[in-house]
């Protein structure tokens, strides 16, 4: 069975009965954890406990298929139901699954955590299909889910945000659930007391660590350099990040350079509107910035912005791999970036 994003939060408090084994995937790795835990402590409540709770990867299961039955029927010695979490899957992992759902033995929860898995994923395809299994997608927190994990976190410590705290953390937190939550505790800490988090609290907490990656490829991008552009994507991909969390990075670059853009058509210079950007750009990103205003204009980072939309679209359908898609419009668009370097189609020159 297939989980629809407004469905997942009732699902997670209480899983079908009839889901003997549930995948949980997408490309930000952190959710996924958070909600595998969740899963996990509907069934035991202390997700430690080494009777009750196994955790095993995928390859090993692949290679002996019979032993996820064996854990799947196994008794706990202290009574109780059992979860068998499977790590690390993928599609080698459809046909073990396949079977252990033809004929589920025992009564324990099988919770399948992967990595990102397009639509085609024969995994994917196993656990939307089957009767008794589920499919559960963890993309990269955005827009108003991302201010929902932000504001409730503070909430808990008797906290709230600044107006433009709130648009600095959205600005540079999201990539992953539990790096989001990890930089929002060090925040907290820091402040150490209930009352309002200023922009300067934010900022020099957070700093730019968080999202130093994303930043150095937005920033390529815009300025046109394809090479560094495509090393940055190169080793962000590497290194777990999604295509997904990646484009909407750039879009937000974008956006912001929109933003700008539209404070020079109404005639401000580049330099004025880069400054009254919220958040305000960084000292080390600041010339760049205004570069890029002057290399962009507002229809042409409308068009830049519609772009990447497809590109986020193509990368949820059917055909080339997101990876791929990814990849080609970000370096279409550090071509375009170069292209209105050489004819002078910038404002504000």
């Amino acid at each position: 069975m297939k989980i629809k994003p407004a469905s997942i939060p009732g699902f997670l408090k209480r899983p079908d009965p009839a889901a003997r084994a549930v995948l949980v995937y997408g490309p930000d790795r952190g959710l996924a954890r958070e909600r595998v835990d969740a899963l996990t402590r509907t069934v035991v409540a202390d997700i430690a406990d080494p009777f009750r709770v196994t955790e095993v990867p995928a390859a090993r299961l692949t290679e002996d298929p019979a032993r996820l039955a064996d854990e799947a029927a196994a008794q706990s010695l202290m009574g109780g139901r059992r979860v068998v979490r499977v790590m690390d899957a993928g599609d080698a992992f459809t046909r073990t699954l396949t079977a252990f759902l033809e004929d589920p033995p025992g009564d324990a929860l099988v919770v399948v955590m992967a990595g990102d898995l397009g639509p085609r994923s024969s995994l994917r395809k196993l656990c939307e299909g089957a009767d008794a299994a589920a499919a559960l997608p963890c993309y990269a927190d955005d827009g108003r889910a991302l201010e929902d994990v932000i504001r409730d976190t503070v909430a808990r410590h008797g906290m709230s945000l600044e107006r433009d705290a709130m648009a600095f953390l959205l600005g540079h937190l999201g990539g992953d659930r539990l790096l989001t939550r990890a930089e929002l505790e060090k925040l907290v800490t820091l402040k150490g007391e209930p009352g309002e988090i200023t922009l300067d609290e934010a900022s020099a907490c957070i700093g730019d660590s968080a999202a130093l990656g994303l930043d150095d490829l937005s920033m390529a991008v815009a300025d046109g350099d394809d090479a560094q552009a495509q090393r940055v994507l190169d080793r962000l991909l590497k290194g777990g990040t999604g295509p997904i969390p990646v484009l909407r990075a750039v879009s937000r670059h974008f956006q912001r350079l929109h933003l700008a853009a539209g404070g020079v058509a109404a005639g401000r210079s580049p330099e004025q509107a880069v400054s009254s950007l919220k958040p305000p750009p960084i000292w080390k990103h600041k010339d760049r910035l205004t570069a890029q205003v002057r290399r962009w204009d507002g229809a042409r980072l409308g068009q830049a912005l519609d772009l990447l939309l497809e590109a986020e679209a193509d990368c949820k359908s059917f055909g080339p791999p997101p990876e791929v898609v990814c990849s080609r419009v970000l370096l279409r668009l550090a071509q375009g970036a170069r292209q209105g370097a050489r004819t002078g189609r910038g404002r504000g020159r």
